[in-house]
C-alpha cells in the first residue's frame, strides 16, 4: 500500500468562478493534511464540466497520491464530479442500492409531503471498486478510491458536511497511510505597525528559527489595519513542533510587545469580546463613517449579547446632536470630524447607553467630502470610560471600504488596549 505524501485539492462548482463565491473548503482541506505531514503541491478550482474535470483529475493524479475533490456530488445535472471521476479512472458507474434507501428514509424522515425525486438516486451512483463513506450530516455519501496505487477522495461541497467527513479520515485511514513529518502552523496578528517594520524586528529571530531544531518558517501577511505572521514547523512529533511553536510566538511576544493582540489566529473583535465578557463590562458605539461596521464585527462574535448593549449610527450632525447630546456649538465650532466630536459622541453614548465602554467614530471615507485641512481617510476614534479617555486621529489610505475597515480595526484596537 502506498504511503501518503502529496496532495493536491479540486473544488468543483462553476460558482466558484466567480466573484460571488470563495473556495474555503480547500483551506481547511490543506491544514489538517499538512497536521498528517501530507504537502499540498496543488490545488484547483473547476467549473460544472465533466470533460474540464476529468482533464483536471488525470492530469493531477499523475503528480500527487491522493487527490480530494470537494462538491459537485449533489442529485442536478450540474453535478458531474462523480461522472468525470468515473470517466478519469475508466470505471463504470452503478447504483448502490443501499445509498437510494437510505436517502428514502432521509426524505420520509424530513416530513416532506412528496416521496424523494427520482433524481436523487443520481447520489447513489458509485464507481466500480469505490468505498462509501457515510454523510452524518447531508445526503451526499462521500467516497473513497484506491487507483494504481493513488488513492482519490471525494467529499461533499457544504462545510458542515465536509468538515465531520475529513475530520473521521483525518483520524482514520487517512492517518494510517501518512508517512510524512505534520507540519504545524500558527498565526499571529498585530495591529499598529506597518508590514516593513514587524519584518526588521524580527529579522534576529528569523536566523535564529533558520538553523533551530526543528527549522522554523515565518511569513508575513499585511493587509489594511492588520498584520498577520505565520510561523510554521514540521518535525516527526507533533508534540515536538507544538512545544517549538510555543516557544516561537512567545519569542515574537517578548519583540513586538503590547501590539500583538492574538497569538492562536484570534480576531481582534473576539480578543475585545474575551476582555469585556472576563471584566463585565458593557460597550456602546456611536458611529459615523463607519456606518455600523463596528458594532457588526462585534456581534459577529457569538455570546457578544453579554457585553454589547447599544449601538447609535448618527451620519448627520443632526443626528449627532438629537440622539448623542454633541452641542451644536462643538460642531461648528471644530467639525464633525474632529476629537472633540469624537469625544462628545463617546460620552454622549456611554451616558445614554449606561455602558462601561463608550466608542465615538467619526471621519471622511471618501471618495469625496475631503478638504486640504481634512482629507479623504481622515477618521479620529475616541473611547472613554469612567476613569480613562482616549482619542486619536487617524489618516488611512485606500477605497471607501478599506478606509471603513481600517477606522474599525483601529477603534477595536484603542479598546484593546485601554482594556488591557
Amino acid at each position: 500500500m502506498t504511503a501518503l505524501r502529496r496532495a493536491a485539492i479540486v473544488a468543483v462548482g462553476s460558482e466558484l468562478l466567480t466573484p460571488s463565491k470563495l473556495d474555503t473548503n480547500s483551506l481547511h482541506i490543506t491544514d489538517q493534511l499538512n497536521r498528517l505531514g501530507l504537502d499540498v503541491v496543488a490545488k484547483a478550482v473547476v467549473g460544472d464540466a465533466r470533460e474540464e474535470l476529468t482533464h483536471m483529475i488525470r492530469a493531477l493524479l499523475g503528480r500527487v497520491d491522493v487527490l480530494i475533490l470537494c462538491g459537485g456530488l449533489g442529485p442536478t445535472d450540474d453535478d458531474v464530479t462523480r461522472e468525470a471521476v468515473a470517466a478519469a479512472l475508466e470505471r463504470p458507474l452503478a447504483e448502490d442500492d443501499a445509498i437510494t434507501a437510505r436517502l428514502r428514509e432521509r426524505f420520509k424522515a424530513r416530513g416532506f409531503a412528496m416521496p424523494m425525486p427520482e433524481i436523487n438516486r443520481r447520489q447513489a451512483m458509485v464507481p466500480a471498486g469505490a468505498v462509501v463513506i457515510e454523510n452524518t450530516k447531508g445526503s451526499a455519501p462521500g467516497l473513497w478510491i484506491d487507483h494504481d496505487g493513488k488513492t482519490v477522495l471525494l467529499l461533499p461541497g457544504p462545510p458542515r458536511e465536509l468538515k465531520p467527513m475529513l475530520a473521521a479520515l483525518v483520524e482514520g485511514p487517512l492517518r494510517e497511510r501518512s508517512s510524512g513529518e505534520p507540519l504545524v502552523s500558527r498565526v499571529v496578528r498585530i495591529a499598529g505597525r506597518i508590514e516593513s517594520d514587524v519584518d526588521q524586528v524580527l529579522q534576529p529571530l528569523y536566523r535564529e528559527w533558520a538553523v533551530a531544531v526543528p527549522a522554523i518558517s515565518a511569513t508575513i501577511l499585511a493587509a489594511p489595519g492588520a498584520i498577520e505572521l505565520h510561523v510554521s514547523a514540521r518535525a516527526s512529533s507533533l508534540e515536538l513542533v507544538e512545544r517549538a511553536l510555543d516557544t516561537a510566538v512567545q519569542r515574537v511576544v517578548s519583540v513586538i510587545g503590547a501590539d500583538v493582540y492574538s497569538t492562536d489566529g484570534g480576531k481582534l473583535e473576539q480578543v475585545v469580546g474575551e476582555l469585556l465578557a472576563a471584566r463585565g463590562l458593557h460597550i456602546a458605539v456611536a458611529e459615523s463613517c463607519t456606518g455600523g461596521l463596528i458594532t457588526s464585527r462585534l456581534t459577529d462574535v457569538p455570546g457578544s449579547s453579554r457585553y454589547v448593549d447599544q449601538s447609535i449610527i448618527t451620519y448627520s450632525n443632526e443626528a449627532k446632536t438629537e440622539l448623542l447630546g454633541v452641542p451644536t456649538e462643538l460642531l461648528n465650532a471644530h467639525g464633525a470630524v474632529s476629537e472633540p466630536v469624537a469625544l462628545a459622541m463617546a460620552d454622549g453614548i456611554r451616558v445614554r447607553a449606561d455602558a462601561d465602554v463608550g466608542v465615538g467614530v467619526t471621519g471622511i471615507a471618501g471618495p469625496t467630502g475631503g478638504t486640504p485641512e481634512k482629507p479623504v481617510g481622515m477618521v479620529v476614534v475616541a473611547v472613554v470610560t469612567a476613569s480613562d479617555r482616549r482619542c486619536r486621529t487617524f489618516r488611512f489610505f485606500g477605497e471607501r471600504e478599506q478606509v471603513k475597515f481600517q477606522a474599525s480595526q483601529s477603534a477595536l484596537d484603542m479598546v484593546r488596549r485601554l482594556l488591557s
